[in-house]
């Protein structure tokens, strides 16, 4: 769901902070003391850190099981696309706007949320190509507000990395998006609006036995498992009073939805035990849990007046000790820890001249 980089790029007049070459030297208490030029002094969980893409919006990325590849999204259109499509890479390769990765996805409609099978030779991903092969308009304000689509033409597909389609794993009338795959390689996790509402629903891995897992009015989204696979993480933007309930069902019936506002739930894989974790403010989401699973790391603009910067903050599931992880002046979003724990792959905007782009990175990670 990158079309949250594309609304601050687009809407907002972003600035880089971070554009020298030279490597710095800065004695801070229990972290390394050698800081190379992407890494701020203050980010004291990266002990290295290291840009994998230049140019255009590139958000999302998915580590295989195995740790060995990534598969992520992306709008470059120096390497063909229109319209966001899935690539795949190497995990130690790096890709300029001159030099494309191989596209795993049709090249066909509007692509979002890769993520990898257990087995390594495959992924999933939702994509638009079957209601229209064109990249389908993208709204992005509506009365003076920020809004994301809800295409209906979303399912959720299997391909192989060589992006031959070999499986359809939803055909309900409506959206069906935002897959991730447990550690444990047995559940799927996607929101459905089937229900008339945005909500999360599990699969097997093969798409069968289909279960809600929940039923509160308001867009729930974007889902991680734990490491163990007990426990979902989410963001969700749940209405509450009447004005709020109205024009959340007034833009959903558009196919549309505000992402300026969202809290951060935790549940059990099979829905119960559901409670608010975050109550900070303004937009807080892409949650991943740390390798722990007794943390959480997630994207925020909770301490921003303008809306950005968006920064990362581990917050403990119990929803104490938040801490404060990058301090970009941008945009940081979209952490994802690699499956043994060691490295973590995130989108910022920094080193990007101040120009536009959305890069992936990835930083060595300790505790």
């Amino acid at each position: 769901m990158n079309r949250i980089v594309t609304i601050l790029i687009l809407l907002l007049t972003l600035s880089s902070c971070k554009n020298e070459t030279n490597t710095t030297t800065e004695a801070t208490s229990g972290a390394t003391k050698t800081y190379d030029s992407l890494i701020y002094p203050e980010e004291t969980h990266f002990k290295s850190l290291r840009q994998v893409t230049y140019g255009g919006d590139n958000a999302e990325a998915y580590w295989s099981f195995d740790d060995k590849q990534l598969v992520f999204q992306s709008n470059n259109t120096k390497w063909g696309v229109e319209c966001d499509q899935m690539f795949i890479m190497d995990a130690n390769q790096t890709f300029t706007d001159s030099i494309a990765p191989p596209m795993v996805s049709t090249g066909k409609g509007r692509t979002t949320c890769s993520y990898f099978m257990p087995d390594n030779k495959h992924i999933i991903y939702a994509s638009t190509h079957l209601g229209d092969e064109a990249c389908p308009e993208t709204p992005l304000r509506k009365n003076g507000k920020y809004i994301w689509p809800i295409y209906d033409s979303y399912d959720i597909f299997v391909a192989d990395l060589e992006g031959n389609i070999v499986k359809q794993l939803t055909n309900e009338v409506g959206y069906d998006a935002e897959p991730t795959v447990s550690p444990k390689g047995d559940k799927i996790v996607f929101t459905s609006t089937r229900s008339g509402d945005l909500e999360l629903y599990t699969m097997n891995i093969d798409g069968s036995d289909v279960k809600q897992i929940t039923n509160e009015l308001g867009y729930d989204g974007g889902a991680f498992f734990s490491p163990d696979g007990t426990k979902l993480i989410f963001r969700s933007s749940r209405p509450k009073t009447e004005e709020e309930i109205k024009n959340y069902k007034d833009l959903l019936a558009e196919g549309l939805v505000e992402p300026t506002d969202m809290e951060l739930y935790i549940c059990n894989a099979d829905g119960s035990d559901l409670r608010q974790l975050t109550d900070l403010g303004n937009a807080n989401w892409s949650p991943f849990f740390h390798p722990s699973g007794e943390k959480v790391l997630f994207s925020s603009n909770f301490e921003s007046e303008r809306g950005f910067p968006f920064n990362l903050y581990l917050i403990d599931i119990d929803g104490k000790n938040l801490k404060r992880v990058t301090h970009s002046e941008t945009f940081d979003a979209f952490p994802v820890f690699s499956n043994d724990g060691k490295y973590l792959v995130f989108s910022s905007n920094r080193n990007n001249g101040g120009g536009r782009d959305t890069n992936l990175f990835i930083a060595e990670w300790q505790d």
